[in-house]
């Protein structure tokens, strides 16, 4: 080798290194590398050269190998479209079905190589006896070399094009190439199409059909279509496994025969909620649960029957406590209510700061959010007030139509059934229709009969002591896994970070979980129950719709209110007027004063309806101030009509000023007349 001088992104790698290691290497032992210049024929950048020779012993062998293989690169890229078998095959698959193939090959391929090495006199002997040892004859041992050789080729041509290592291309190519399955040359690819949509056909797998019920059909396809030849049913089954095995085939046949709906809770892939970044009552998630065992339970009408006991309850996300939990035999809008009023006054309690409620009708109805349940969106505004908003919570979440997954307590009450519910002994199993296996056959009526079953009373009693016993107080292991400080519900809901926003007044919350309705006022009442209330206020009201609200547990009052909201009175039930004698007197008498008051207000209204502009304008004007300035502005002239006074005494000496002047004239007169004379006097002296 030499006088061979080759690229230095060659010599990298032949020594299994990168390039700027090789370059580092020969900066630092010059006197071991020997190199030399080469010019570019395009002009460019001189091209540094390294002889062969100045190489590890592991480099020269990797050259020597590759200048075996006749056309090297070339060759290979002439006949890159029939590239071998092991070249895009995965390693790990090969080595899961054919490990001890695959190791037996590997300890072959290094004895190969040790032959390809070789470099002494006389290689056909030393061939001959190789091969002896290696139990193969001479032919045999040179296609082992062309195949490790090849292998070597593309093993350096593909870590040309990604810097990967592929010296395991040589113990593949001693290897035989796996067999290809589930070929199926019996079928044609029309029968594998035919065999294919019948199997996946909704209405088929809907129906649970069979291979054999699929056989049936495709013998009746064959005949339709003059087929030749078609294979067995055993061959058909064995297609019908190969399909079912393959990528996503078992879950699209789930699809088709369960529907939408089912696929979606059963396969449909789905991600976990993290609970941690949560405070105490900041998220808190309700709904109904039906339990798997009977009761005792007395009706209205003083019946005893046997029911299944549902219970209504909330369940902080953050602590996976249990709150506001109430039984009952059917749940509405009224049971829950009273089970949010039960949380948020429960100790320690508070309002939650998001609700997240199920799709019902209870949950959804018009009293609660304050809006009709057709809208998915359940949006808080100065309109839209319900009982979630009116307790102060900022934001309600609805789930989706028939997904429970979307409320994590579904996952309480599954722990529920397993450790509480199965110690009761009239526990009759799950009755839902995918588990009808876990059925349990009871005679729930003659234990009803023989005083068996507990008592509704009773059974809330033992469900709150396991709640508070068991449930609260054991390991929770999803708290476990999310790595809490404290593991168990109760711990963690008293110590953890708490979302805070205090309670509203007992007052208040027991107005809410009044019924409300709206009712027609008429002129004897309100009639509700049965029962007529009135009130004089609703005299006012007389063939108007109101709204009214009462007490479940005393409807002798009914709480009435206007259009806007304003409370107009409390109407009680009141005693209805006898006839003749047996009328009481007093009911009587309060009767008639109301409708006399109600008749003077009439006319007193009336009267301020029609009283003129003027009047009106008059009225307004009049004041008794004293010492008022006359702020209005007019012309200062001599007034002709003047208004006397109402004073008494200032009238009454007008009217006697003209008796006055009348004498004061008489008395002028007759100094008149002796001024005259005196003056007649005077004058006769003067003559």
């Amino acid at each position: 080798m030499e006088g061979v001088f080759i690229k230095l992104e060659e010599a990298a790698a032949f020594e299994s290194i990168k390039y700027n290691t090789l370059i580092q290497r020969i900066k630092r032992n010059p006197g071991q590398y020997q190199t030399k210049i080469q010019t570019q024929d395009k002009g460019g950048k001189d091209q540094v050269l390294v002889s062969v020779s100045s190489l590890s012993p592991k480099a020269k062998k990797a050259y020597k190998a590759m200048q075996k293989v006749d056309g090297r690169d070339l060759i290979i890229e002439q006949r890159a479209d029939m590239a071998p078998w092991y070249a895009e095959y995965d390693l790990n698959h090969y080595i899961e079905g054919h490990k001890k193939q695959y190791y037996e090959a590997i300890e072959l391929a290094g004895k190969v190589q040790i032959f390809i090495n070789y470099e002494g006199d006389d290689r056909t002997a030393y061939a001959e006896r190789y091969a002896l040892g290696l139990g193969v004859s001479t032919p045999t041992l040179y296609r082992y070399v062309q195949a490790v050789l090849e292998a070597n080729a593309w093993a350096l041509k593909l870590e040309k094009e990604d810097e990967q290592n592929r010296d395991y291309f040589k113990a593949l190519a001693l290897c035989r190439k796996p067999k290809e399955k589930a070929t199926f040359p019996s079928l044609t690819p029309e029968q594998k199409a035919v065999i294919e949509n019948i199997w996946f056909d909704r209405r088929f797998a809907a129906n649970l059909g069979t291979v054999e019920m699929l056989y049936e059909k495709f013998e009746e396809i064959a005949v339709e279509r003059d087929w030749e030849g078609y294979p067995s049913i055993k061959t058909v089954s064995r297609y019908v496994s190969h399909l079912m095995d393959s990528r996503g085939a078992e879950s699209a046949r789930y699809l088709a025969a369960n529907g939408t709906r089912e696929w979606k809770n059963k396969k449909m892939l789905k991600g976990k909620r993290d609970a941690s970044s949560l405070k105490v009552m900041e998220y808190v998630v309700g709904d109904e649960h039906t339990f798997d065992f009977w009761v005792q339970w007395t009706a209205p009408n003083g019946k005893v029957k046997a029911v299944r006991p549902k219970l209504v309850a909330w369940l902080d996300m953050r602590s996976r406590t249990i709150l506001g939990d109430v039984a009952c035999v059917d749940a509405n809008s009224q049971t829950l209510k009273e089970s949010l009023a039960k949380m948020i006054h429960s100790t320690p309690g508070g309002v939650p700061r998001i609700l997240h409620v199920d799709n019902g009708k209870d949950y959804t109805a018009k009293t609660m959010t304050g809006q009709d349940r057709t809208k998915r969106a359940i949006e808080f505004d100065s309109e839209t007030v319900g009982f979630y908003q009116s307790i102060g919570i900022e934001e309600v979440g609805r789930s989706l139509p028939y997904q429970p997954w979307d409320k994590p307590i579904e996952r309480l009450f599954s722990t529920v059934c397993s450790k509480f519910s199965k110690w009761f002994e009239s526990y009759t199993g799950t009755l839902t229709g995918s588990r009808t296996y876990a059925k349990r056959q009871k005679d729930v009526n003659r234990m009803l009969e023989r005083g068996e079953l507990l008592t509704m009373e009773e059974f809330f009693e033992a469900w709150t002591r396991w709640k508070n016993e068991k449930y609260h107080t054991r390991e929770h292991r999803g708290l476990k896994d999310a790595g809490e400080k404290w593991i168990t519900p109760i711990s963690l809901f008293e110590n953890g970070e708490r979302y805070e926003k205090a309670a509203p007044p007992r007052e208040y919350t027991a107005m809410l979980l009044m019924k409300a309705d709206t009712a027609l006022v008429r002129n004897q009442g309100i009639q509700k129950f049965g029962t007529l209330y009135s009130d004089y206020e609703l005299a006012h009201y007389v063939g108007k719709h109101v709204g009214i609200k009462w007490d479940i547990d005393d409807v002798t009052k009914l709480y009435v209110y206007d259009q806007k909201g304003q409370k107009i009175c409390e109407a009680v039930s009141v005693e209805l007027l006898a006839f003749g004698p047996h009328c009481s007197q007093a009911a009587l008498e309060q009767h008639m004063r109301n409708q006399k008051r109600q008749e003077r207000e009439m006319r007193e209204i009336l009267d301020s309806m029609t009283r003129p502009y003027e009047a009106r304008f008059e009225e307004g004007r009049t004041s008794d101030a004293v010492g008022k300035l006359d702020l209005t502005i007019r012309a200062e002239r001599k007034q002709k009509v003047i208004t006397l006074p109402m004073d008494k005494e200032y009238r009454k000496e007008r009217l006697e000023a003209p008796t006055r002047k009348r004498k004061s004239g008489a008395g002028d007169e007759y100094l008149a007349k002796k001024a005259q004379s005196a003056l007649a006097r005077l004058r006769a002296i003067n003559e």
